[in-house]
């Protein structure tokens, strides 16, 4: 007997019925995000990046055009290191300039700002696909900017 609205895995033998969601391509732009799941993995190295552990970020991105979640890598290596600094940063684990331990345990659930862009590369099937992809993670500071409401200062006209 099948239990419905409960993530779980399927036997083989199970009965399907869900169809997939529509997939969301986001405009390339700036996006909230949270960070809604997180699996460690192993980059395999490729011609810009040795062998090296990996975190496989699931991120929620909400905008005008929509919601989406994209997988996001995280490559723990020393040529990475400031992408790894820029997310740490972005989810309020980190100030700039300073050294921290990354801990892995409190990313899920963690919130933050990032730009978005937009990928094309070769499917399988030889026709050009899209995705979007993280480009930059911005810090606390540079997301207070975009607010654009301002400020009220009492006595001040």
């Amino acid at each position: 007997m099948a239990l419905n609205n409960i993530d779980r895995e399927l036997g083989w033998d199970d009965e399907i019925e869900k169809d997939s969601s529509d997939f969301v391509i986001l405009p390339e732009g700036d996006y909230n995000f949270t960070v809604t799941g997180f699996e460690r993995g192993r980059h395999n190295g490729s011609d810009k990046l040795p062998a090296c552990n990996k975190a496989i970020l699931s991120i929620k991105l909400e905008g005008a055009a929509g919601t989406t979640t994209i997988k996001h890598n995280l490559f723990l290596h020393s040529k990475c290191e400031g992408m790894l600094c820029a997310f740490f940063t972005s989810i309020g684990q980190r100030k700039k300039g300073e050294k921290l331990r990354m801990n892995w345990t409190t990313v899920t659930g963690s919130r933050g700002r990032c730009k978005v862009g937009i990928h094309e590369y070769q499917g399988r099937d030889g026709d050009t696909k899209k995705s979007n992809q993280i480009t930059r993670f911005y810090e606390p500071e540079e997301q207070s900017s975009f607010n654009t409401a301002k400020s009220f200062t009492p006595g001040n006209f």
